[in-house]
C-alpha cells in the first residue's frame, strides 16, 4: 500500500527507555505507563491531547482491564472524545498501528491520529480456559509469554528454532552471528555517547516509578536497562542454546517493557505541530510478508520489497535501514538478500541489543530511522521486521531537510 497524504510532525513522536523483563517496568500497568509518558509528551510538546481525532492502541500482551484498552487509555490522556482500534500484531505492531493511521489520514477519514504502542512482557498472565472434553473437565492452560515464546502452532516449533532453520538453510554461521552482534553493540554505543545526545531526541526520561500510593519512589529510569557489556571474545565463549544450532544466548534479543507514541497526520498539521520547520517526514508505503512454515527470519524480504516496489523505489534508493532483530541471523540474512554491508544499516543500535517489549519495538526503530535520516540531510529510510507466524511488515518513510 503507497500513502501520498500521511506525514509525521518532526519531533511528534517518543519513546520511554526498554527495560529488561523483570527490572525497573515490571509491575508497572502498560497502559497507565502509556498515559503517564503520553500526557508529559503533551506537555513537553505543548500539544492539546483535543487535536486527535483517532488514538490506535497497539498492545500484544493482557493485562488487567485491557478490555477497555484504547478508550481507557484515551481518557487518562485528556482525549476522551476519541476512541480507536487495539492492534495486537505480535512484533509488526507498531508498523501495522502506522499503516492503519497512514491509511485513515489517506483517506480523509481521520485528520490527525495518534499512535500509542507499548508492552510488558514481565508478569505476563498465566490464563486457563474452560475445555468440558477433558478428562474430569480440566482446564486448558496457558502461559501468555513463555508458551507463545516456545510453541507456533502452526508452523510447530519455538521461536528460536525459525532462527535456526535460517541458519542451516543459508548456511549462517556462529562466527557470522558474533560478529554482526558485537558491530550491533558498537553501533549502540553512538546512540548513549556525548550523555546519551542521540536518545535524548525522542526519549522522555527520567522517569520515577512509585509504589501504588503514588508516594515513595522505588526506582528512577535514566535510560535503556538490561543493556549487557559485549565483547567479540565473550560471544565466541557462549555456547549455542539448541544443541548443534547456532543462536546463543548472545546473539538473540531478550523480553523487556516499554512504550513508544507517534503522531500520523496531514502535511498542513505535521508543519503546524513540527519542532523544525524545515523538516518535512511522509510515509511512502507499507508492505507485509510471509515466509515459509518456521522459517520467520526470511519473511522480512517479501516484506521490504512490497513496500518499497510501492514507494515506487529500490534498496539502492534507501539511506537507512533499520529492522527488528530478535535474532543476529535476521541482520545476517537480509544484508545477504539486499546486498547490503552490514555497518550499513542499524546504527545507533536495534533491538537485538536494547531488548524487545514487541508492540512498541518497532514504534522506537521507526523513530531513530526518522532521527537518522534527519541528520544525513534527509532521503528514504526503510524499516522491516520480521513478526510471529512467520510474518513480516515493513514501511517506507521519506524525509526532505530544507
Amino acid at each position: 500500500m503507497n500513502f501520498k497524504e500521511a506525514y509525521i510532525p518532526y519531533g511528534g513522536y517518543w519513546s520511554s527507555p526498554f527495560c529488561r523483563w523483570q527490572g525497573s517496568f515490571q509491575n508497572v500497568h502498560t497502559v497507565k505507563l502509556a498515559a503517564q509518558m503520553a500526557t508529559r509528551f503533551f506537555d513537553e510538546k505543548k500539544i492539546d491531547p483535543k487535536c486527535f481525532d483517532e488514538l490506535i492502541f497497539g498492545i500484544t500482551i493482557p493485562q488487567k482491564s485491557i478490555f477497555y484498552g484504547t478508550p481507557w487509555l484515551a481518557g487518562l490522556i485528556g482525549a476522551d472524545h476519541i476512541t480507536g482500534p487495539m492492534v495486537g500484531q505480535a512484533c509488526a505492531t507498531s508498523a501495522k498501528c502506522v499503516e492503519l493511521a497512514s491509511a485513515g489520514v489517506e483517506t480523509g477519514t481521520h485528520k490527525n491520529c495518534l499512535v500509542v504502542c507499548g508492552d510488558r512482557c514481565s508478569n505476563g498472565p498465566h490464563l486457563v480456559y474452560p475445555n468440558v472434553e477433558n478428562p474430569g473437565a480440566t482446564v486448558d492452560k496457558e502461559s501468555w509469554v513463555w508458551d507463545n515464546f516456545g510453541h507456533d502452532p502452526f508452523a510447530k516449533n519455538a521461536m528460536i528454532q525459525t532462527a535456526e532453520n535460517v541458519a542451516k538453510e543459508e548456511g549462517v554461521t556462529k562466527e557470522e552471528q558474533d560478529k554482526i552482534t558485537f558491530l550491533r553493540y558498537q553501533q549502540y554505543q553512538d546512540a548513549v555517547k556525548d550523555d546519551q545526545a542521540f536518545q535524548k531526541k525522542y526519549m522522555l526520561m527520567p522517569i520515577e516509578i512509585k509504589d501504588k500510593r503514588g508516594k515513595k519512589v522505588l526506582a528512577t529510569v535514566t535510560g535503556d536497562e538490561g543493556i549487557f557489556p559485549t565483547t567479540i571474545e565473550g560471544l565466541e565463549k557462549l555456547r549455542p542454546v539448541v544443541p548443534e544450532g547456532t543462536v546463543s544466548y548472545g546473539t538473540q534479543t531478550f523480553p523487556a517493557d516499554g512504550n513508544c507514541g507517534l503522531i500520523v497526520t496531514t502535511r498542513d498539521n505535521a508543519q503546524k505541530l513540527s519542532t523544525k520547520d524545515n523538516v518535512k517526514i511522509q510515509v511512502l508505503s507499507y508492505g507485509e510478508g510471509r515466509a515459509k512454515k518456521g522459517f520467520m527470519a526470511k519473511a522480512i524480504i517479501p516484506a521490504g520489497n512490497r513496500a518499497l516496489e510501492a514507494a515506487g523505489i529500490t534498496i539502492q534508493d534507501i539511506q537507512a535501514i533499520k529492522t527488528h532483530t530478535p535474532f543476529a541471523v535476521n541482520d545476517v540474512y537480509f544484508c545477504s538478500e539486499m546486498d547490503i554491508d552490514w555497518k550499513d544499516m542499524n546504527n545507533y543500535g536495534c533491538s537485538l541489543i536494547y531488548g524487545h517489549p514487541q508492540g512498541p519495538t518497532g514504534g522506537r526503530l521507526i523513530i531513530e530511522l526518522i532521527e537518522e535520516l534527519v541528520e544525513k540531510g534527509g532521503g528514504y529510510g526503510l524499516f522491516d521486521g520480521c513478526a510471529a507466524g512467520d510474518t513480516g511488515a515493513a514501511i517506507v518513510f521519506k524525509v526532505d531537510v530544507e
